[in-house]
């Protein structure tokens, strides 16, 4: 990694992927996905409910699992 790479301000890349209790609804999984990739926590939520819906409800399980393994 060269120092440009170091000096940007990317505390999510830098970190990791966390949590956002602070933002969240419920566990806080996507407001952590949208802080980890710099998107709108609305537009993740929808995500969760579309994917939700067409993959029968498989999400589901993948959202929790995330909430408790994640932090």
């Amino acid at each position: 990694m060269s120092p440009l790479d170091r000096s940007r301000n990317d505390s999510a890349s830098a970190t990791g992927f966390r949590l956002n209790k602070a933002n969240g609804k419920f566990m806080g999984v996507s407001a952590g996905i949208a802080d980890y990739f710099n998107v709108d926590v609305t537009l993740v939520r929808l995500g969760w409910v579309v994917g939700t819906i067409l993959g029968f409800g498989s999400l589901v399980l993948i959202y929790l699992a995330i909430g408790l393994i994640a932090d």
